[in-house]
Parts: C-alpha cells; sequence; structure tokens
C-alpha cells in the first residue's frame, strides 16, 4: 500500500473533487491531513487504515542567542 491516498482515494473518500471542498470535508470527518505546495491535501494511508502514527516532532532551534 502507498503512502498516501492517491487523488482517486481522495476524491472517492471526500466525495469532492475540488481541493478545497476535499479540504473542507476532511476538516468535518476528522481526518487528518496536510496541505502540500500547490495547495492539495496530503493524507496518510495510515490515517485511514486506523495505524498509529507517531506525533509530530517539535523542532527546537539548534542554535541560541548568546546573553
Amino acid at each position: 500500500m502507498a503512502m498516501f491516498l492517491n487523488l482517486d482515494e481522495l476524491e472517492e473518500l471526500t466525495g469532492r473533487k475540488l481541493k478545497s471542498k476535499q479540504i473542507d470535508a476532511l476538516k468535518r470527518m476528522g481526518v487528518p491531513f496536510r496541505v502540500n505546495a500547490v495547495g492539495r491535501p496530503v493524507v496518510a494511508s495510515a490515517a485511514i487504515e486506523g495505524a498509529r502514527m507517531p506525533p509530530p516532532v517539535a523542532h527546537e532551534p539548534q542554535w541560541k542567542m548568546p546573553k
């Protein structure tokens, strides 16, 4: 299985073809997603299959301002 849903799967899941409407539908359904550089929602297959995904890692700056 692919890591992300393809366009056809995303259309089937949301019932929408327009990316803005897909985003609205995903929000209403509570499906976790990210928006890529061209404005398309990207859904991990694991989010639909019910697999546990690791929580996002908070990135701390690698440097600190001198005091």
